[in-house]
């Protein structure tokens, strides 16, 4: 495993062009490097460095951080995506109670879990998740907890695995609109992610349901706003929409930048459509003020 830490990133523009003046982001601070230190010491993956997150400066220089857990290899391929696609290694027993010891020195009161796809395993991952989930909890009572899950290929008794383990949140993004879905994330289906989520709702009702959509890739509005439909009408609670930018040369171009005023527009109806909270905007990504969204919803 190897965690290093990278410059701020610079969103790809799709055609060399100038980027909107709205994409610019917060220059380190030393809080970042404090953040750096401890994720490094404790020998822990972050999506925040794996996918080239460009909210990376700013959630780091506030100490907070989002796990990977499962390793760094991931056993898909998405076009979106800067994760390295390679063989897994095992997973490490002892990352759980290390990624609890990271939450408790972070002070974090809202812990967001996520990991690589790992179909190569039996369980896909599943039982590490619920053993993270019990780490953090016997090390924290009282914090809150979000998973941000790969899809499981819509099995219940892996779903049911983790909602045992009772996060707070319930996390697994549709990505991209239905005719999209092929070319961006080849190894998930979009009917797949919304089975995911009914079967959350049916067997954990309590646990609130949440899902991420990107848009930018070439999809039409109408085409947004019938994924948006299609969420709520499969039990999704929680909702955030941001601007896909990419990572590197070898992901998937651009297609266009919507502005703030979209975003906001998006959010609105979302709001009407039903969702409880809703987080839109140029750099929204799946845990990017995860607390506040969770907070945000009745």
């Amino acid at each position: 495993m190897r965690e290093s830490v990278p410059l701020p990133v610079v969103p790809a523009s799709p055609s060399g062009r100038r980027l909107p003046p709205w994409l610019k982001r917060p220059v380190p601070t030393p809080g970042m490097l404090q953040t750096r230190r401890l994720i490094n010491g404790l020998r822990l993956n972050t999506v925040c460095v794996a996918a080239r997150c460009p909210n990376l400066t700013e959630c780091w220089s506030h100490g907070t951080a989002t796990f990977m857990i499962l390793g760094e290899l991931c056993t898909r391929r998405c076009g979106f995506c800067a994760v390295t696609t390679r063989k897994p290694l095992p997973p490490e027993p002892d990352e759980p109670e290390r990624l609890a010891e990271a939450a408790a020195q972070l002070g974090l009161r809202h812990v967001v879990i996520t990991s690589v796809a790992r179909d190569d395993l039996p369980d896909e991952g599943a039982g590490h998740f619920a053993r993270c989930i019990e780490a953090t909890r016997r090390r924290l009572p009282q914090v809150t907890i979000e998973v941000l899950v790969p899809d499981f290929h819509a099995r219940p008794e892996l779903i049911r695995t983790v909602c045992d383990a009772r996060p707070e949140v319930y996390n697994h993004n549709i990505e991209t609109v239905a005719r999209l879905q092929r070319r961006v994330r080849p190894g998930a289906r979009y009917a797949r992610s919304l089975e995911v989520l009914r079967i959350v709702r049916q067997i954990a009702p309590a646990i609130r349901t949440k899902s991420g959509l990107m848009v930018g890739l070439g999809e039409t509005r109408d085409e947004v706003l019938q994924t948006l439909r299609h969420l709520r009408a499969a039990g999704c609670e929680l909702l955030t929409i941001g601007q896909y930018l990419r990572p590197g040369q070898r992901q998937l171009p651009v297609a266009r930048f919507y502005s703030p005023q979209e975003f906001e527009e998006l959010a609105e109806i979302a709001r009407r459509l039903g969702f409880a909270g809703v987080a839109s905007g140029p750099f929204v990504r799946s845990s990017y003020f995860a607390e506040t969204l969770y907070k945000q919803a009745p």
